[in-house]
């Protein structure tokens, strides 16, 4: 390459090249060259613009990836639908933009600020570190995390410094390709709607990079940056132990209780050692391969605690060569707990996201009892979703605190706990079948450093005082308030008029009629009780047939409660193509026939799945058997 060649900007380069002659993609391929100063993903489109990948470029450059309640995720890669510097660059102005619209006052922007954290994948620290600079131009107070840190320690930060915002760069336990930008607002708790569509309109209206957001030598020496993790850190430990009373931690002290544990390559182990220590519990006993923290993930195909046994491969064969009974898991940003125990058999049970919802909601009430002079059981609430096992509302039902039932997603649950707690109620507990616990009010999102202390604590508690397991506990709390076993799966659809052609022949069930439902399954062998539309609004279980959750328009989402205890819910979003399906037998506690209930269950869902879903009429897939909860 010749000298002057070599010295030829982007933008010179691209005028020698050919265009597409698509007015729409010429003029994103010349946005982009213009404003991303990122060799890397620069050489990306430049390279396909030699090669005249119109095709991949117009998927690239054309879409736009999509900022929601979640933020983004995705992959990362050149162009304007995946992850990279520009995008966040991007995403950050717009982010900068609509809080200062929300707080005109500069001297609360330059005060409080906004938090920003980041995991231990590819670039995280990088994109916390634009993030960062962003707002500093635009004289925000940055409380910027100058090391990987678990996601809950963002949400209480902000809590505790009275900050205005958090971001975490963090995709979770997605694959190692993805990552992602998370928004919590000033009450501590992920955004909600339609603060998500107001911070994307802003995001559009700033999409041209300020050429200071790339300099990042405006976070040497500037007074507005600091690094808040010497005051968070002892803070947030201090919180953690609060919950755990005296006595919990002399039966800590003296258990012989060890526990294998697993960060699943994130960035917990660290923070788990700590709070093993705070807690003073024996140490844990890591998986030393997948003890720190790489952006590889270099010993599991996917670093997610859902995936069940696959998951905890390691973790099993280091637990039976440490001669352990309990193992605990985070994922990678150490937001969700998994446990699995070892049965009398010598088999490994992994517990499911419901059966340790059932076991800390029971341990919340239990602490709570023994660490309060007087418990006001009556002004006590736990919260779950409404894909979540109902086993929360029977122990509500028998010991007299309030369930409360929210949407999908700690959003909902954080932000409702928030509402709760300023009306001046006992917020105990919340959580969701997808391995989130949110144990307290401190963090008002899934904790998993927090509820693996909690974990723990109630195993040595069990094991200490009655001998118990936590496998036996858990069916001692099936019979005290009532079997209650639950299955979740998907089929794959990837047409979505399909989709909307299933669940409109549901709401216009009898001859066409609309606001006809299905009444039974299986030829009248069981009866539906009570219908629940979200995406229309529709619950017949109340007088007014108003639905006393929020509407939800943009998705499908009806819930069948049977006469028999049997609850379905069918939902889909218009983003992932997949037919869902979450059911559960609920079951009183006189009823002691276990299996029967189980294969109750099993036989209502597939009629349910064949009546409803009609996958063989559909030709539709089915992602998994019955993952059996």
């Amino acid at each position: 390459m010749s000298s002057k060649k070599a010295q030829q900007t982007p933008a010179e380069v691209l005028k020698s090249l050919e265009l597409s002659g698509q007015e729409d993609l010429d003029r994103q391929i010349k946005n982009w060259v213009s404003w991303d100063r990122n060799e890397a993903t620069l050489d990306q489109v430049l390279d396909a613009v030699r090669d005249q990948d119109w095709q991949a470029l117009r998927v690239r450059l054309c879409n736009r990836i999509p900022f929601g309640t979640g933020g983004l995720r995705g992959g990362m890669r050149a162009g304007f639908d995946s992850i990279n510097d520009l995008v966040i660059i991007q995403t950050a102005q717009g982010l900068a933009a609509h809080l200062s619209d929300s707080y005109p006052s500069i001297q609360k922007r330059e005060t409080q600020g906004v938090v920003v954290g980041y995991d231990g994948r590819y670039n995280s620290k990088r994109f916390a570190q634009l993030t960062s600079a962003v707002f500093l131009n635009n004289n925000y107070k940055v409380y910027l995390f100058n090391r990987m840190t678990p996601t809950p320690f963002i949400p209480f930060a902000i809590t505790a410094l009275k900050c205005l915002a958090g971001i975490v760069v963090t995709a979770s336990h997605n694959p190692k390709e993805d990552n992602g930008f998370k928004v919590y607002a000033a009450n501590g708790a992920q955004i909600l709607p339609p603060s998500d569509t107001k911070i994307f309109e802003a995001i559009m209206a700033n999409l041209e990079p300020k050429p200071s957001s790339w300099d990042l030598s405006i976070l040497t020496g500037n007074p507005l940056v600091e690094d808040p993790y010497r005051q968070i850190y002892p803070l947030y430990y201090d919180t953690l132990r609060k919950l755990l009373p005296p006595v919990y931690l002399e039966t800590n002290e003296c258990s012989q209780l060890r526990f294998i544990y697993t960060p699943m390559h994130g960035v917990g182990y660290s923070f788990m050692r700590e709070a093993f220590y705070q807690a003073r519990l024996k140490p844990l006993i890591p998986v030393p391969e997948q003890k720190d923290p790489d952006p590889e993930f270099h010993t599991l195909v996917y670093p997610n605690p859902e995936e069940g046994r696959e998951a905890l491969l390691m973790a099993i064969k280091k637990a039976e060569a440490e001669h352990c009974t309990v193992i605990l898991a985070n994922d990678p940003d150490a937001d969700r707990l998994a446990a699995a125990e070892l049965d009398a058999k010598g088999r490994w049970k992994i517990f499911t996201g419901n059966e340790l919802g059932a076991l800390l909601a029971w341990w919340a009430l239990e602490s709570y009892r023994t660490r309060t002079s007087k418990p006001d059981v009556s002004n006590c609430v736990m919260l779950s979703s409404t894909v979540s096992s109902r086993i929360v509302g029977a122990i509500a039902r028998a010991e007299g605190f309030t369930h409360v039932e929210t949407l999908t997603g700690f959003k909902w649950m954080g932000n409702r706990a928030l509402e709760l707690q300023a009306a001046g109620r006992t917020v105990l507990f919340a959580f969701e079948e997808a391995l989130g616990f949110m144990f307290g009010m401190s963090v008002a999102d899934k904790d998993g450093i927090a509820a693996a202390t909690q974990l723990a604590t109630m195993a040595c508690h069990l094991r200490s005082t009655r001998n118990l397991t936590l496998i036996e506990k858990l069916r001692e709390i099936y019979d005290t308030y009532g079997y209650h076993a639950a299955i979740s799966s998907h089929y794959i659809c990837e047409d979505p008029d399909l989709i909307e052609t299933i669940f409109e022949r549901l709401r216009n069930f009898e001859d066409d009629q609309p606001g006809t439902y299905p009444k039974s399954i299986l030829d009248g062998a069981f009866e539906v009780v009570h219908v629940r539309d979200l995406t229309k609004g529709l619950d017949t279980a109340y007088a007014d047939r108003k639905s006393r959750l929020p509407m939800i328009p943009s998705e499908q989402m009806i819930t069948f409660t049977f006469t028999n205890g049997f609850v379905v819910s069918l939902r889909s979003t218009s983003r992932d193509h997949k037919l869902r399906y979450c059911s559960e037998i609920c079951g009183l506690p006189e009823e002691k026939e276990w299996l029967e209930l189980n294969d109750k269950l099993h036989r209502m869902t597939q009629a349910v799945i064949d009546e409803f879903y009609q996958p063989n009429l559909h030709g539709l897939m089915r992602a998994s058997q019955f993952d059996a909860q």
